[in-house]
């Protein structure tokens, strides 16, 4: 049976941003990355990306996971507070 075909890679222009985010919410993206082997920005990226198309960017399995980094992380915030942060 041939080897499935890879699809070519897609030519990007990635730029530095100075992105300001919750402390605990940044550790827990980092251990995220740090899971998958993946640098910060393409975490952001393809999470974004999935979002964007209303699709989950995680796996039950790995939800759980997520979970567990939360707490030791002590990130208790979920999507409905966001708009009440204050610095």
């Amino acid at each position: 049976m041939p080897a499935a075909k890879r699809k070519p890679p897609i030519k990007i222009d990635r730029v530095q941003t100075g992105v300001r985010i919750e402390r605990r919410v940044l550790k827990v993206l980092k251990a995220i990355a740090e899971n998958y082997d993946m640098t910060l920005g393409h975490l952001i990226e393809e999470i974004v990306l999935h979002v964007l198309e209303g699709k989950l960017p995680f796996t039950p399995a790995t939800l759980k996971k997520i979970d567990l980094i939360k707490s030791f992380y002590d990130l208790e915030f979920d999507a409905t507070m966001s708009q009440r942060f204050e610095e």
